[in-house]
C-alpha cells in the first residue's frame, strides 16, 4: 500500500503504568498502524499533572509537536525547563536527557516521533521533578 490514513476514532489509547497518586498518561501507538519502516511515532495524552520518565536514547533523535495544551520539557543535564505551547515543536538530539510533563490544567496532546527506531529501550534516569 502506498499510503495509510489513521483517523482519531481509530486510535487505541493505552494507559501507561503510574502510581495511584499520579495523574496518568495515555499513548496511541502509531508505528505499526501507519506502517512506519524507518521511524516510530506515538500520540500521547497527558492528564493535568502527569509526567513522563526522564530518559535518553543512545541513537534515536526525538521530535515532539504540541497538538493541544502546553508541554513542559526538562531537557539536558542539568535539566533546563522549556514550556512549549500548542503548535510548538521540540527536537532532541540522541544522548540528550529529557523528561516531559503537563503542568497545565487541561490535557496535553503530543505527536512524538523518533528516528532511527531503537530496538532497545531508552536509558531511564532520575526524575528532574
Amino acid at each position: 500500500m502506498t499510503f495509510r490514513v489513521i483517523r482519531p476514532d481509530g486510535l487505541e489509547w493505552i494507559t501507561r503504568p503510574h502510581e495511584p497518586d499520579e495523574a496518568p498518561r495515555h499513548v496511541a501507538e502509531l508505528s505499526e498502524l501507519a506502517g512506519f519502516a524507518h521511524t516510530r511515532a506515538n500520540v500521547w495524552r497527558y492528564e493535568p499533572g502527569a509526567k513522563g520518565r526522564r530518559h535518553r536514547h543512545v541513537m534515536q533523535e526525538e521530535t515532539f509537536v504540541v497538538l493541544a495544551g502546553t508541554l513542559t520539557m526538562y531537557v539536558g543535564d542539568p535539566p533546563e525547563r522549556q514550556d512549549v505551547p500548542t503548535g510548538g515543536l521540540v527536537h532532541v538530539e540522541p544522548g540528550t536527557p529529557l523528561q516531559t510533563a503537563n503542568h497545565g490544567d487541561e490535557d496535553l496532546v503530543l505527536y512524538a516521533y523518533g528516528t532511527p527506531p531503537e530496538s532497545e529501550h531508552a536509558e531511564i534516569l532520575d526524575s528532574a521533578l
